[in-house]
């Protein structure tokens, strides 16, 4: 393939093409020139020159400043550190409007963006930076601590003095990618243990932006998103900064968030359109009283499943209908959904124009309708790891396997069942977690819980719940039984978990999702 890079250690480190998805890129929305720089795209369309892309504490940072600094940053990089077209940047930073620049810079220099937790340290970045063979690295004055013992073979400056220097350039005119160079190497957050690579190009960036934010957001010029994900996650990346400037709208980026200051920011910037993960819409639904939220019109939860009780306590409080979906670092962003009007309680949502699903078994036969099986997705995105055996795991047939149970019903929506790691079969029954889990969230008492399955010499796997107590609810024995006997009236009685441990916290990624396998290596499983 024709390429722009020089360094073409990412190219060269692609999977066989025997080993990648097929990809779907026949709708005219995703018919791109041969050529393409995403971040050309996305920040220096001439419309959008004089509309606001950020928003901050500082205050708004318009689509043509953010175009001119992310290009002085861009010169920085090749004139000052020596990037060439090619190599991988390292990015670690909070949300903020220079992480942001940073990365536009990045892709319009024709290097790869590697953006990275901010909570990560160096012994969780280490093995990054060997994986992807990081060349530079950018980072937030306040982080350069973390990757002082991984870069001694990697030029690194930090967002104050890249900021300066950006100031005395002038813009360097972008590198003239092709569509299908590499822009950014996403790593996966280790919800299943050792992080992998995943590999998108410039294409892949413009088709999120293109599905859906555009068939299920329905995102207009004047919206204002706002969010929690990191943009290190693809989750945030999207959400946060790739949609909302593909349609010339606004991004609210704050380091940090709590619920409270979430709803605080939501009503002072007046956003429309906010992405979190489920337990932080929990723990706004119970703040939201008396905080004028109303400029808000869609929600997205994403990150992991979204149990019913919450999607019924955010409409509760404020009157929105969320939006839940499915995505994987693999496939870049979401790829089920649905929009407000056709969401069902419990239901993810049907294929996004573009994609594919199904339901498959272990011999990749399609299980009969109602029955639990592995999903199988495919679209204009899918897996590419980076010089990963894991990848004749996940793509089976040109289907990206995404790890996760689900049932298909009638009307074609699909239902979350668990993690196919995470299906417990005890007595020979399969029960799914996240089951479990939902009907523990709706009791009074509880505030978070995991389900796993643990080793039973006579059942084989018994159900074992971790439960943290909301504040002022006391462990004890009575109310386990309390909360068993709950499950057992609310669904099929051999569901319920004959084990309860009670936990003042969970085992979470920095991006909130639970780390089951962490309790089953805590339990011996």
């Amino acid at each position: 393939m024709a390429t722009a890079h020089i360094d073409t250690f990412a190219k060269d480190n692609l999977p066989p093409a025997d080993q990648q998805p097929v990809f779907l890129l026949d709708r005219p929305e995703f018919q791109y020139p041969e050529k393409l720089n995403a971040a050309v795209e996305l920040i220096g369309n001439p419309a959008f020159k004089d509309r606001i892309a950020v928003i901050d504490k500082a205050g708004r940072t318009t689509f043509g400043q953010m175009d001119d600094l992310s290009s002085r940053i861009a010169a920085v990089l090749v004139e000052d550190m020596g990037v060439v077209p090619g190599n991988r940047v390292l990015l670690h930073g909070p949300n903020c409007k220079l992480m942001a620049a940073c990365w536009l810079g990045i892709l319009k220099a024709g290097a790869i963006a590697v953006a990275t937790m901010p909570l990560l340290r160096a012994a969780d970045l280490a093995p990054v930076i060997a994986k992807a063979k990081v060349t530079h690295a950018l980072a937030h004055p306040e982080l350069m601590e973390a990757l002082a013992p991984t870069t001694s073979t990697v030029k690194t400056l930090n967002f104050a003095e890249v900021e300066a220097k950006a100031a005395g350039k002038q813009p360097l005119p972008p590198v003239e990618t092709y569509a299908e160079d590499l822009a950014l190497i996403a790593f996966t957050s280790g919800t299943t243990g050792v992080p992998k690579g995943t590999m998108h190009f410039h294409r892949d960036v413009m088709v999120i932006c293109d599905g859906f934010p555009r068939s299920m957001l329905e995102t207009r010029a004047d919206d204002i998103f706002i969010g929690t994900p990191p943009l290190a996650f693809t989750f945030g990346l999207g959400g946060l900064v790739l949609f909302p400037w593909r349609y010339g709208a606004a991004s609210v980026l704050i380091e940090r968030y709590t619920p409270q200051s979430l709803l605080e920011a939501i009503r002072d910037y007046k956003a429309t359109v906010t992405f979190t993960a489920p337990t932080f819409y929990r723990l706004m639904a119970q703040a939201a009283d008396g905080i004028d939220i109303s400029s808000l019109r869609a929600c997205v939860s994403a990150g992991e499943a979204l149990p019913a009780a919450i999607r019924a306590a955010w409409k509760k409080a404020s009157g929105i209908e969320m939006i839940d979906g499915i995505g994987a670092t693999e496939m870049l962003h979401i790829f089920i959904s649905h929009k407000p009007g056709e969401a069902r309680p419990g239901a993810t949502g049907k294929p996004i124009p573009g994609y594919e699903a199904k339901i498959v078994d272990q011999e990749f036969n399609e299980v009969p309708v109602g029955e639990v099986g592995r999903l199988a997705v495919r679209g204009p995105t899918g897996c590419r790891y980076l010089a990963d055996d894991r990848q004749r795991n996940y793509v089976k047939n040109g289907w990206n396997l995404t790890g996760d149970a689900y049932l298909k019903d009638s009307d074609g929506y699909f239902f979350f069942q668990s993690r196919t790691d995470d299906m417990i079969v005890s007595a020979g029954y399969n029960i799914a977690g996240i089951e479990v889990e939902n009907v523990l969230l709706g009791h009074p008492a509880v505030s978070e819980c995991a389900v796993i399955g643990v080793a039973d010499g006579e059942r084989g796997q018994i159900v074992k719940a971790f439960v943290v107590l909301k504040s002022g609810e006391a462990a004890s024995e009575a109310l386990v039984k309390t909360l068993q006997e709950h499950v057992k009236a609310t669904i099929a009685p051999y569901k319920y978990p004959r084990a309860i441990e009670f936990r003042d916290v969970l085992p979470k990624t920095e991006t909130g999702k639970l780390q089951r396998f962490k309790l089953r290596d805590q339990t011996g499983v």
